[in-house]
Parts: structure tokens; sequence; C-alpha cells
């Protein structure tokens, strides 16, 4: 199965949608995304982008919420505190320090800009 984004004005995921592989198939048998979202666009309507569920395309699986960067080519998704910075390898973001691998559960305090244990 394929999966397609719709993206809305702003690039934002507002859905994903699954497509039979079939719908893919060009005249050679070879998956083509364009097809897809042909397919997408003649049933549903929208902006339309092929997602992977195993992240193998687009560095993401794209969700709700989530931003298409065209020049990156990537879905990203939102950033969960405004001291996170993007970690441009994975498209994904990060806290300012790693967290502790001690074993033990850590929560972000963004006030203290810092891994809180949780108790």
């Amino acid at each position: 199965m394929a999966h397609f984004a719709e993206l809305d004005e702003n690039n934002i995921v507002k859905q994903v949608i699954v497509v039979h592989n079939n719908e893919l198939l060009d005249e050679s048998g070879n998956e083509s995304e364009q097809k897809g979202i042909d397919f997408c666009i003649a049933h549903y309507g929208g902006t339309r982008i092929q997602t992977s569920y195993n992240n193998n395309k687009r560095f993401n699986y794209a969700g709700i919420g989530y931003t298409f960067d065209v020049t990156r080519d990537a879905f990203i998704p939102p950033k969960e505190f405004a001291s996170w910075v993007l970690n441009e390898t994975i498209c994904r973001w990060q806290a300012p320090t790693p967290i502790p691998t001690d074993d033990k559960r850590y929560t972000w305090n963004e006030d203290a800009l810092a891994w809180v244990e949780q108790e």
C-alpha cells in the first residue's frame, strides 16, 4: 500500500490516505509517484504528495500537522519546544542538550532548558 499526504496552501499536512499499489503502476508496471498523485487528485482533489510508512522517503512519515519542506524534500513534525533545533540529517527537532542515557525516564523542561527526571 502507498500513502499520500494532502497538503494545505502552507504545505501543512491535513490528512494521509492509503492508496493501493496498483494505482501507482505505469504502462511498464513500475510504481510511479505521479500516477498515485493523479489518482488522488482525480478522486479526492487537493494537493497530494507521497509519504513512506517505513520512513524511506522524505525522512519521516507524514502526520497531521507536519510541514512538507520543499527544499529538503522532507516531512517535518511540529516543533515541540521553542528551544529545540532542527537536526538537518534526520529532519526532526531535537533538544539543545542530549537526553541522558542512564536508563531513567526524563521529560524536557523548557523553562530550565534541561531534561528533568520523571518520578
